[in-house]
């Protein structure tokens, strides 16, 4: 028995001396790696990479900014169901656990020994924080051994909940996703709370090899896989094994949100912000740092914006012909095939692409573009419609290629009311842009720069410094009214010319009509935009005036003082001009033009306002028969409020009266100004209710002459005219508010003298410059330069 004695003496000593050196061995390496371990502490501040959310006023989603599509959501907003998911998945010991699973590890093992294969599987969750937020994926034992020991780390430091916190955020989930709450977003177009058990499962499958799961590519890997997931969640206890075969039973259901601006065909104002927020705060702030941005675009007037752009350049473009197919497709074969490889404009609906598949005299049989399936590839179904001879007419207004033949690929857009039939189009070569903007906050409610952002990003609102021709008229008249003129003051419609200056000649300009009338009201030379008038008022008023007033509206920066920036050859932008009318419609206050009403952090802290007015009482606690709260404007006066409500009176009757008469039949009050530039290279409009400023561009991005017939009268007002039926339908008609101080006389439009008589109309006059009661036989034209630009009647009234 002594033997056995010493042998078990000999076995129990050889064993302490290994596991000492075993010890010692584990000790050395673990001291080794925890020579160069991160800092893991680092976790408690971590700040992962957000998207930035853009939304509408009224609060839908417009855009979304980010290198990773992440939400992210703490511990206490994520339901006990995901949870459960992620943990049946991933790691069921975790509550248990102290970081490492011993379970795990003999099963990995296993897998090693029986298969030779790379080590897998043994992972906790907090083994995967930390080898997504500290360590890299190289798969090596050396790895291993880092991640087990800041696991130990993490778990000693961290609690359960906030472990998993990380977890849920960071991972990836496929489809561009980080984190659940932006993959149950995107894949199922639902917040955390609302998904399924079957939604949750699928979730919880993703983060072992999202593309190995992939929806479409792979749906019944995915759906295997899923379901994996629901019986591990049924055998540890979280849901009910009904439940879970019923959720088995179900489809996988993936529906990915398609979120673009083109939504809300916003593709220029949802570019613009985007522009702004790097500008503002950088590149890495915009794409990771998890901004809320609320803009100010309304949704319904933008589509009614981008509706009355689109109609007005397709007009003008169809008015000069049909250019022929976009291109020619072989249809011998499927031609849905072919048709489907031709890209599309994503942002013209209902405008679609169709080839021609047979012809008559009359018609036209078309096969409609197919749509791609989620997984890429072409639907089966080829829908077909007829192109109705209604909408080929104006195809005839051009002698080369206007008919069409099979296999031509062009544009078509449904007719109103019919079933399968069809108009041709095409898309416009002329640009143009409208702008809808708040006259009192300077509110950008919709911006459209071209006629499609998927053709071109130029925004030709923002970026197209063009000329504004007589659309800056108002600007000389208001600047003339503020400095002793009124609207019968009488000007002289002659031809006159310019001395430039040395080797620069004289310069004559022109009456677009060619002929001159006379002398004039000043108001005539508003409705009617008369050059020669402008001139010859700019000359006696001074150029360097007119030029400050430019810059307080901020039309221009720093406007050259020559006579022919009066007629609106300097260049500038529509959302400048827009914005200057606005201040007219104000009565006088500086705005500036925003498509941001507030911006907050990821945190939910505001750090950006347009609004700066301040709300005095607007914080009280309670009511206590306090006054009333009150919001203290200290924003500058550009214009006296009586001259502001004079142009805006005269404008009004360039519609009624004057070069925007088509707009009359809108049937409200509204004030404006056509504009059209030499060779008519530059059309616009800009006009306003009482309480709505808009602009209307319309040219060639490389500027040359619309036409010799060309008119902003005859294209651009009938683009704002389109826009104010819609915008202002249910609305209204309320007139402009006269501010106190302001007379209304009755004058004769033609003189500017009183009367009572037929055609007679009130004319706004600031206190002591109403005409006379009566006057001398006939006005007298003061003969010295530059004052023989005016007439000035004998009576009291002084000039008029």
């Amino acid at each position: 028995m002594r033997w056995i004695a010493r042998l078990f003496g000999f076995i129990f000593a050889t064993g302490a001396i290994l596991f000492v050196v075993g010890a010692g061995a584990v000790g050395l390496v673990v001291w080794k790696f925890q020579q160069d371990l991160p800092d893991y502490t680092q976790l408690k501040n971590y700040e992962p990479p957000v998207m930035t959310r853009v939304h509408a006023a009224d609060g839908s989603l417009l855009a979304e900014y980010a290198r990773e599509r992440r939400l992210y959501l703490p511990s206490s907003a994520i339901p006990p169901l995901v949870k459960e998911a992620f943990i049946s998945a991933e790691d069921k010991n975790f509550y248990t656990h102290n970081g490492v699973d011993p379970e795990g590890i003999v099963r990995a093992g296993l897998i090693l020994i029986q298969g030779g294969r790379r080590v897998q599987g043994a992972s906790t969750i907090t083994q995967q924080v930390a080898k997504n937020f500290l360590l890299t994926n190289e798969r090596s034992f050396e790895r291993k051994i880092r991640e087990a020991l800041l696991a130990f780390r993490i778990e000693a430091t961290y609690s359960k909940e906030k472990i998993l916190e990380l977890y849920l955020n960071e991972i990836y989930l496929g489809l561009g996703n980080y984190g659940v709450a932006a993959a149950a977003l995107n894949y199922y177009g639902k917040s955390v709370h609302e998904l399924t058990v079957a939604e949750v499962a699928y979730l919880a499958a993703l983060p072992k090899a999202p593309n190995n799961y992939h929806p479409f590519l792979k749906r019944e890997r995915a759906i295997e896989r899923r379901n994996w997931v629901i019986d591990r969640m049924v055998e540890n206890g979280y849901v009910p094994k009904a439940d879970g075969e019923k959720a088995k039973s179900e489809p996988l259901g993936v529906n990915p949100r398609v979120l673009s601006p083109n939504t809300y065909a916003a593709g220029f104002f949802a570019e613009e912000v985007r522009r702004e927020l790097a500008d503002r705060y950088g590149e890495k702030k915009l794409y990771e740092g998890g901004l809320s941005v609320r803009t100010t675009l309304d949704p319904k007037m933008q589509f009614m914006a981008r509706r009355a752009l689109v109609d007005g350049l397709v007009r003008y473009d169809e008015a000069h012909g049909f250019r022929g197919p976009m291109r020619h497709i072989d249809i011998s074969q499927d031609w849905g095939m072919q048709l489907a490889d031709v890209p599309a404009l994503g942002d013209v609906a209902p405008w679609r692409l169709a080839v021609i598949l047979d012809t008559t005299d009359s018609s036209a049989k078309i096969g409609l573009q197919p749509k791609r399936e989620k997984s890429g590839e072409v639907g089966r179904e080829r829908e077909t419609g007829t192109l109705a001879s209604v909408g080929l007419k104006w195809t005839r207004r051009v002698s080369e290629r206007s008919s069409l033949i099979p296999g031509d690929v062009v544009y078509v857009e449904p007719v109103d009311g019919s079933n399968g039939q069809y108009r041709l189009r095409q898309i416009p070569e002329v640009g143009g842009a409208i702008v809808v903007m708040d006259p009192y906050t300077g509110r950008v409610f919709a911006m459209i720069g071209g006629f499609s952002f998927d053709q071109s990003e130029f925004n030709r609102a923002t970026q197209a410094f063009r000329q504004p021709g007589s659309s800056f008229k108002p600007i000389v008249y208001a600047t003339a009214l503020d400095n002793g003129y009124t609207p019968s003051s009488i000007i002289l419609d002659e031809p006159i010319s310019i001395d430039q200056g040395p080797g620069l000649g004289v310069w004559s300009p022109q009456n677009f009509e060619g002929k001159s009338g006379g002398p004039h009201t000043l108001r005539y030379g508003v409705e009617h935009s008369i050059n020669q008038m402008t001139v010859r008022l700019a000359r006696d008023v001074g150029m360097p005036l007119i030029a400050e007033y430019a810059k307080r509206f901020g039309i221009y920066d720093d406007l050259p003082p020559f006579l022919s920036m009066s007629l609106g050859s300097g260049e500038t932008t529509l959302m400048r001009m827009t914005t200057a009318y606005s201040m007219l419609a104000n009565g006088g206050k500086r705005i500036k033009s925003t498509l941001i009403d507030r911006i907050q952090d990821r945190w939910g802290h505001t750090i950006y306002r347009h609004d700066e007015r301040i709300c005095q009482g607007c914080d009280a606690a309670k009511w206590d028969n306090q006054p009333e709260p009150k919001l203290i404007d200290k924003r500058e006066q550009v214009l006296d409020p009586l001259t502001a409500y004079q142009i805006t009176s005269i404008m009004e009757g360039v519609i009624q009266r004057g070069t925007g008469v088509a707009i009359r039949e809108v049937g409200k009050h509204l004030a404006g100004k056509t504009g059209t530039t030499n060779e008519a290279k530059d059309l616009w409009f800009v006009g306003y209710s009482p309480d709505l400023a808009v602009g209307v561009f319309m040219g060639y991005d490389q500027p040359r002459s619309l036409g010799d017939s060309a008119q902003a009268a005859l294209y651009t007002a009938p683009i704002f005219r389109d826009f104010m039926k819609m915008a202002l339908k249910d609305k209204p008609d309320v007139p402009f508010r006269v501010p106190p101080g302001i007379k209304l006389i009755s004058v004769d439009p033609r003189t500017g003298q009183r009367s009572s008589g037929a055609g007679s109309i009130l004319e706004a006059f600031k206190p002591g410059t109403a005409p006379p009661d009566s006057y001398s036989s006939t006005p007298q034209v003061l003969s010295n330069s530059p004052d023989a630009d005016r007439v000035v009647g004998t009576g009291t009234g002084g000039l008029y």
